[in-house]
């Protein structure tokens, strides 16, 4: 606490200022507009014009009631504490300072121009007093975004702007006023200011997957404000929002549309463009019709000799309509963000490909030690516009996930094709167990990046098994030896009948007594056992019966076989105890004799020895979905367990677009492992 306070002594000294006074006066338990020394310290414009010019100095510190001192304080900690500790104290407390005194300052000479001129609203508003330090605590807020990496900056921007906006024009308090003019002013010099001392660059345009989230939020936003509107009456600087003209049959209609099309906007579907570019103009050809009637009637009867009443003539219904020329803008000014064809024009795009081409790129250009996975039946192909690279990939939960390096002669090429390609497809575009030098590459083209696993290696060439370190290896091939247990290298495709039975007998049991579904996605099966290319490790005893399994996926390099990876790992449960140390080390020796130089014991998902590192935040997300899996499958203690064999390790990373994807990709990544689960069993799953 002592350091935060050092760290950041505006924050500290402003928010004890208001506890201190509160306590002092008793306003954290009475409100404060009660007391008989409330306009002696309150901001307003009967304060201005009575000569109380401190009340400006001193109205920040108060709140209106005690209620209002949790927000006052904590919004004044959370945003003025944060710009403090990003752009320093003298910064954070200029933004703050100045924020407040031109919100209040802009926002009362406004309402000594425009009353007395039968604007009910700006009569009554003028006549009011008002305390508190949140236009100061919005204003640095808005001049701290210039600081922040895309997409964050304009979703803290548009959240302010849009938020200012909202209440100003349904609400219309004082406070509302204040905080759309320090908003607004510092959004348009704040970020400017900051970047110039602090020798930032000039922020890009908006990315086409920052349109569609800004369409979505302004969609959503008018919804929401016109449902609000009628649900909460109020009399607002527009006119009250309880006048007949907003209709429940036309706030209705407003959620329907929108909740047909959200979804759409936020996947890129021309089509969901479309209708919402005609609905969003309908409604401005609406306003501005009846607006222009309205208005045209409002002069006819102030040349017959009544008055103009400012604010009464469009009324609420008509800036309801207009507002809808935000959304119109967003959608014509970004359009090349909505180019995502119907689903008949998806399946007929181009750039997909079959599994042969996949195996064919494989063998040719080798890759990492997940290569093989590549090829798996359950997965998609995209294949680059050159036609010498290929992502295998699946779609859960609206999430293109590569698995692995792309596969050819340009991977890195062919991550920017993969995801213009996804995104074009309305899905969010990642890679799963990316080796390290991809995630090295991916970083310095913008992507965000988090290791998930590691890589277990193990080098053949000097491989011995001396040394105490080797003890339970030894052990296991001596008591093997000892017990009549031998060991065949196969392919099982190849194998008779009774003996694959058996594979699949030990494989259903293990997953039997999970409880839950087979894992896939990087983990395989009996089926993918099977494949030609596969060789398979057995364990069999004096009588032929299996006692435990491996199987093991090439690794190309040149045009050749130069390793292999453990993907299949199966004991029979009442049987030899030390199986499965037995049938690596036998398979090391066999792959050895060979000629391969490198065998990979595979990554355990969502496992790692070090969790330490600038992304350590995020990495939680998926570290949950590991925790949870972890009682079922064993992946942290099956890490551990590969340690016997002296590996050296190797990173494999998740590959991301920014950190708002990782709820999504957290769900996309469950259902790849588990395809199969019921919602009963994911619901269980969470429970674990």
């Amino acid at each position: 606490m002592t350091h935060l306070i050092r760290r950041l002594p505006f924050t500290s000294a402003v928010v004890v200022a208001m506890i201190v006074l509160g306590l002092a006066t008793g306003t954290l338990w009475r409100a404060a507009e009660d007391a008989s020394w409330y306009p002696m310290v309150a901001y307003g414009v009967p304060s201005l014009e009575a000569g109380r010019w401190w009340t400006l100095l001193t109205g920040p510190f108060f709140a209106v009631v005690p209620l209002f001192y949790l927000a006052m304080t904590g919004s004044f900690a959370l945003l003025v504490g944060y710009a403090e500790w990003r752009l320093g104290t003298r910064v954070a407390a200029v933004a703050a300072v100045v924020g407040q005194l031109t919100g209040i300052l802009a926002a009362l000479g406004f309402l000594v121009a425009v009353r007395g001129h039968g604007w009910g609203w700006a009569d009554r508003t003028a006549t009011l007093l008002d305390v508190g330090f949140s236009a100061g605590s919005l204003a640095a807020a808005a001049v701290t975004s210039a600081v922040l990496r895309p997409p964050w900056r304009l979703r803290l921007r548009l959240a302010l702007g849009l938020y200012v906006l909202a209440s100003a024009v349904y609400l219309g308090s004082l406070a509302d006023l204040e905080h759309l003019v320090a908003v607004g002013l510092a959004l348009a010099v704040g970020p400017r200011l900051v970047r110039a001392r602090l020798g930032l660059a000039a922020p890009g345009r908006p990315t086409r997957r920052e349109w569609r989230l800004l369409a979505v939020f302004v969609l959503v936003l008018l919804t929401a404000g016109s449902v609000l509107s009628v649900a909460l009456p109020n009399d607002g600087p527009l006119g009250s929002t309880a006048d007949p003209e907003s209709t429940w049959v036309d706030i209705v209609l407003n959620v329907v549309i929108t909740g047909l099309a959200v979804n759409g906007l936020r996947k890129g579907h021309r089509v969901a463009w479309r209708w919402v570019v005609g609905w969003a103009a309908l409604n401005v050809a609406v306003g501005l019709l009846v607006g222009v009637a309205a208005g045209a009637v409002a002069v006819a009867g102030g040349e017959a000799g009544g008055e103009i009443e400012l604010g009464q003539a469009p009324g609420i219904f008509v800036a309801d309509r207009l507002a809808y020329a935000v959304l119109f803008a967003v959608l014509v000014i970004g359009r090349r963000a909505w180019r995502v064809p119907s689903r008949r024009g998806r399946r007929a795009a181009g750039g997909l490909t079959d599994r042969e081409t996949a195996v064919a790129l494989v063998e040719r250009y080798g890759g990492g030690t997940l290569s093989w996975m590549a090829t798996w039946p359950d997965n998609d192909w995209f294949r680059t516009a050159a036609g010498d690279t290929v992502v295998a990939w699946q779609r859960h939960a609206g999430v293109a996930i590569g698995l692995g390096d792309p596969v050819g002669a340009d991977p890195v090429g062919a991550v920017a094709e993969f995801r213009a390609r996804s995104e074009t497809a309305g899905l969010v575009a990642c890679l799963f167990s990316a080796s390290d030098e991809l995630a090295q590459a991916a970083r310095a083209a913008g992507w965000r990046t988090t290791q998930v696993a590691e890589d277990t290696l193990i080098d053949l060439p000097d491989l011995e098994f001396r040394g105490k370190s080797w003890q339970d290896v030894r052990s296991a091939l001596n008591r093997a030896g000892a017990q009549g247990v031998g060991f065949r290298m196969v392919t099982l495709a190849e194998e008779r009948y009774s003996l694959v039975a058996q594979v699949r007998e030990i494989s259903e049991q293990w997953v039997g007594d999970k409880g839950l579904p087979e894992l896939g996605f990087t983990l395989g099966g009996v089926d993918e056992a099977l494949d030609p290319h596969v060789r398979v490790g057995l364990a069999l005893d004096a009588d032929g019966i299996v006692q435990g399994v491996t199987s093991w996926l090439p690794v190309y390099g040149g045009g050749r076989v130069t390793g292999w990876t453990l993907d299949v790992m199966r004991r029979r449960e009442d049987g030899f105890r030390p199986v499965v140390e037995f049938l690596i080390a036998s398979s090391c020796l066999a792959f050895r004799a060979e000629g391969a130089r490198v065998v990979s014991l595979s990554g355990a998902p969502l496992a790692r020895t070090d969790t330490d590192g600038d992304t350590a935040v995020l990495d939680r997300l998926l570290d949950t979905l590991g925790a949870r899996l972890e009682p079922l499958y064993g992946f942290r203690s099956l890490h551990a367990f590969k340690a016997k064999f002296q590996p050296r390790y190797s990173p494999l990373h998740l590959v991301f677009r920014d950190e708002a994807d990782l709820p999504r990709i957290g769900l996309a990544l469950t259902r790849a492992y588990l395809p199969d689960a019921s919602a009963r069993e994911l619901v269980r799953l969470a429970r674990v």
